[in-house]
C-alpha cells in the first residue's frame, strides 16, 4: 500500500483516515493488536516517525489504545452517557447508533445483608430478588448489572423473560414507573473474580461502579442498583451549566 506523497493532505493523515477505514470495515477487529510501526513503515512506505504520529492520535481519538510490553490494540467506540441516572443502557446505546442486548447471568432469592436491608427498610435476612445481567452494546460486554428487588413486590422477575428494557416491562405489564433516584455515587474500582469474567478484561483493570437507588411513581422502592462498568468503554459526561 502506497500514500500519495503529492497530496495536499500531510502523509500521516492520510494514514490516520487508512487505519480508521480499517478498523470500521473490520479489517483490523476490535481487540486486534494492529501490526507495528516498522511493520506499517513498510507496508505503507512511510516513515516511522509518520506511523507514531498517525497512531498517536488514533490513541487519543480512542480508535486505539497502548499497553506497556504488548503493542497496540485496537478500541471498541465508547458508550456515552449523561450523568443521569434514570437513563437506561438500552437509551444510552440507542442515543450512540449501538445495539444493546441483555445476558441474564444470575436471578434468585437470596437474604439481604444488614447494609442492603437498611436501605430497603427491612430486616437484615429479609429475601430479595437478586438479578444479574450482563449489557452489551454491538455485542462487547460492557457493564455487570446488578440489581436486587423487595421480594414481595417483585416475585414475578423470577419467571419473566430479561432480555430486554427491564424498565419498559415494569412500566408496560405492571404499571411500575421508574421516576426517581436517591443516594447514587460513582467510584472506580478495581476488576476482579466472576466480574472480571463476564466483562471479559484482565483482574485489575478499572472500573466505574454505580450504586443508586431507583424508586417509582408512588416513592416506593424498585430496586438497588450495583453496576460495574467497562471504564474502556464507556464514558460519563456532565451537563452543560453555566453561572448566570
Amino acid at each position: 500500500m502506497k500514500l500519495d506523497i503529492g497530496n495536499e493532505i500531510p502523509l500521516y493523515q492520510q494514514l490516520k483516515e487508512e487505519l480508521k477505514t480499517a478498523i470500521k470495515d473490520g479489517t483490523f477487529p476490535y481487540g486486534q493488536k494492529i501490526p507495528t510501526e516498522t511493520e506499517l513503515s513498510k507496508l505503507f512506505n512511510v516513515s516511522r516517525i509518520t506511523v507514531r504520529r498517525a497512531v498517536e492520535e488514533l490513541c487519543q481519538e480512542d480508535f486505539l489504545s497502548k499497553k506497556q510490553g504488548k503493542g497496540t490494540f485496537v478500541k471498541h467506540a465508547k458508550v456515552k452517557r449523561k450523568i443521569e441516572h434514570l437513563l437506561s443502557f438500552g437509551q444510552a446505546c440507542e442515543a450512540n447508533g449501538m445495539v444493546p442486548s441483555r445476558l441474564v447471568t444470575k436471578r434468585e432469592v437470596i437474604a439481604l445483608s444488614s447494609e442492603d436491608a437498611s436501605a430497603m427498610g427491612v430486616p437484615a435476612g429479609s429475601p430479595a430478588i437478586s438479578i444479574q445481567r450482563v449489557n452489551m452494546a454491538d455485542g462487547f460486554p460492557i457493564m455487570c448489572e446488578n440489581n436486587l428487588y423487595p421480594y414481595d413486590r417483585f416475585s414475578f422477575l423470577l419467571e419473566e423473560s430479561l432480555d430486554g428494557p427491564l424498565y419498559k416491562l415494569l412500566e408496560n405489564k405492571y404499571q411500575i414507573k421508574v421516576t426517581y433516584s436517591t443516594d447514587s455515587y460513582l467510584d472506580i474500582v478495581r476488576a476482579g473474580g466472576d466480574v472480571a469474567k463476564l466483562l471479559q478484561v484482565s483482574n485489575g483493570e478499572p472500573l466505574f461502579f454505580l450504586y443508586c437507588q431507583i424508586y417509582d411513581q408512588n416513592h416506593e422502592l424498585i430496586h438497588i442498583g450495583k453496576q460495574y462498568i467497562n471504564g474502556d468503554q464507556y464514558r460519563f459526561y456532565l451537563e452543560d451549566y453555566k453561572v448566570l
